[in-house]
């Protein structure tokens, strides 16, 4: 398959095979041709030449980096619509069940058809609701991030990021047999990419997935798939080892390579020394052939172009950078009235810190951030910076701060003053704007190369404090790397926002977490802090489980008593069997899962030396989830059918 654009191919002959179960990370540089891969795989584009098969009953779920969002309904009921096929089969469940009924002509072909179909929609059914949709809906938005009181809030009133988790709720929720996903962590906090870590983990189908997240690709994907320079090379291991393996490869091509171009260089000079002696012709023309014959070996040639970041020498500021007191931050808006984000924060920042902003998004981090430049004030309290204090801010929505309308080079000698003009061109050669590139207008260009552009411009003043919002969104995972590598080198004061562990890991030393209206103070990495806070979840979760242990022991008499009952009955109705098949399949799925979840309790009260207890306690969290989920669903039913 050929993908090219007039002169240009982005994708030369490329072939590969899908195969089920597969979970790829697709890997490559910003416009490598990662995204259109996705779109040919989906039928949104088409191949310049060659062809993409698969079965006609595929179904394919597609979450593209930016999308059309629907509006005029509430969170929960466009979730819901991720639904439609199985209530679709409901409906035509009902439909052969009416039919049957008020038929008696029980031999007959016809009456046979109708109870095949009938069979394979139940199984269907049965296959398809394995919760019931309205508890999945539920817990997959809470997985992403939503709380429950705003599952009935219009979609509109959510920022495009929330609804990028609404579409890719009902991407989850709708079972695809292949997934395909771009960058879907571009918008989710870390609590919220950590769930759907599990959850891809745990997902029965096909996975192709882009993702600058390094861990994140590590901990899902089984298979790399690498395109460079419009070749791809397929590699049947997860990220890290790809690049062990990759380095491996070059290396031993290489090596091969050069001992055959000395075999060759001492073969040719064998031919010109003896070409016109009678008495070496027969091993002349023995080693022309032997030349004509060799199958040349080719290293693969490497994109090496990569960024090569150092920032200025940071000036001396005050031991105090930033300090924030009993500080309240909100707005207030005409139409809804004062908004309080967070309150009753106490912040320090001290000089050569580089500290990390984390928590579940709209929670005041960038809130924070606005405070820090002067463009928000408190509502109470106080936000102070110290002595001497310099910002370098970046912005997370570059859409808006970039102008469109000028050019790469414009954007920078725009603002620049003094000898710094006289660099520009290397300082933008040294974020991949070389050449012509340095003419394009803002608004052609890429979401990462906005990224870089806007970074860049943090080169043309020696700041003290770099004020990084999302840094690191859009950039490829080498970029991402050197500018990890240029933080750790810079000498001045850093705050970021990220939800990217593997950038912040050992990038930072203390973290402030924003969560349910309050800021909290953690020190150490973010390794850190995650493990302690899987640490406070499950301590909650055995607290509540230990409170509602009573009940719990109560259940197995009650469910015998059901099970004796449905037995019992000879006459089954339409809603009664759906009912009883699925308390029956709700009690195994609780037995089985409180059953593993006394097995990891037992591994976490006295852990070994392998055990790990972060990926032990992340398995607890989503059983306990999925225990509560069934245990509420299946007293529902119980009572619905006493």
């Amino acid at each position: 398959m050929t993908v090219a654009y007039g002169g240009f191919t982005l994708l030369d002959d490329i072939s590969f095979h899908i195969s089920e179960n597969d979970k790829i990370g697709l890997v490559g540089k910003n416009g490598a041709g990662k995204s259109t891969i996705l779109k040919l795989i989906c039928g949104l584009q088409k191949p310049t030449s060659g062809k993409i098969e698969m079965p006609s009953d595929m179904r394919i779920g597609y979450l593209p980096q930016i999308m059309e969002h629907h509006k005029g309904k509430s969170v929960i009921d466009e979730t819901m619509t991720a639904f439609s096929e199985l209530f679709a089969m409901e409906a035509e469940l009902d439909s052969l069940m009416e039919q049957l009924s008020s038929r008696d002509d029980y031999d007959s072909p016809e009456y046979r058809k109708l109870i095949e179909r009938m069979n394979d929609v139940n199984d269907r059914l049965s296959y398809s609701r394995a919760d019931s949709p309205e508890v999945a809906a539920e817990r997959t938005l809470t997985g992403l991030g939503f709380r429950q009181d705003e599952l009935g809030r219009p979609t509109e009133t959510f920022s495009q990021g929330w609804n990028m988790r609404i579409e890719l709720a009902k991407i989850l929720l709708s079972k695809p047999d292949i997934l395909l996903l771009d960058e879907p962590t571009n918008h989710l906090d870390i609590e919220s990419i950590e769930w759907l870590e599990d959850y891809l983990k745990a997902y029965k189908g096909s996975l192709v997935l882009i993702s600058h997240d390094r861990k994140f690709l590590d901990n899902i994907t089984n298979r790399t798939v690498e395109i460079m320079l419009g070749h791809i090379h397929d590699y049947k291991v997860p990220y890290s080892r790809y690049l062990e393996l990759r380095k491996e490869r070059i290396a031993q091509q290489t090596a091969a390579y050069e001992n055959q171009q000395r075999m060759i260089e001492k073969t040719e000079d064998f031919i010109e020394r003896f070409r016109y002696k009678p008495t070496k012709s027969n091993q002349v023309q023995s080693r022309i052939k032997q030349l004509d014959k060799l199958e040349r070996i080719e290293v693969d040639i490497e994109d090496n172009s990569a960024l090569s970041v150092k920032f200025p020498p940071a000036p001396r500021s005050g031991d105090v950078v930033f300090k924030a007191e009993a500080l309240s931050l909100g707005y207030n808006n005409p139409d809804k009235g004062l908004k309080v984000v967070f309150k009753g924060a106490n912040i320090e920042i001290r000089r050569g810190e580089k500290v990390a902003l984390v928590g579940r998004n709209g929670e005041g981090k960038t809130t924070l951030m606005r405070a820090l430049t002067g463009e928000l004030a408190p509502l109470s309290g106080t936000a102070r910076l110290g002595h001497n204090v310099n910002i370098g801010y970046y912005a997370q929505n570059q859409e808006d701060i970039l102008d469109k309308s000028d050019t790469v080079f414009g954007t920078l000698d725009r603002i620049a003053v003094g000898d710094i003009r006289t660099k520009l061109r290397d300082i933008l050669a040294a974020f991949l704007f070389k050449g012509e590139d340095i003419d394009k207008k803002v608004a052609v260009l890429s979401g990462g190369e906005r990224a870089r552009l806007a970074m860049a411009k943090l080169m043309l003043k020696p700041y003290n404090l770099l004020a990084l919002d999302e840094p690191t969104n859009h950039m490829d995972i080498r970029s991402k790397d050197i500018l990890k590598q240029a933080l750790k080198a810079y000498d001045g004061t850093l705050l970021v926002v990220s939800h990217d562990r593997d950038f912040l890991d050992g990038l930072v030393d203390k973290l402030y977490e924003f969560r349910d209206g309050k800021v909290t103070e953690h020190l150490g990495g973010i390794e850190d802090f995650l493990r302690k806070r899987r640490i406070e979840n499950l301590s909650e979760l055995e607290r509540k489980a230990q409170a509602a242990k009573p009940v719990r022991e109560a259940e197995p008499a009650q469910k015998a008593v059901s099970r004796q009952e449905y037995q019992q009955k000879k006459y089954i109705s339409k809603e009664e069997r759906k009912i009883r098949n699925r308390i029956t399949f709700l009690e195994k799925a609780i037995e089985e899962t409180e059953k593993k979840m006394k097995e990891i309790e037992s591994i976490l009260a006295s852990p070994g030396p392998s055990d790990d207890i972060m990926e032990l306690t992340r398995q607890y969290l989503e059983m306990k989830r999925d225990l509560d989920a069934n245990t509420e669903e299946w007293g529902k039913l119980v009572d619905s059918s006493d």
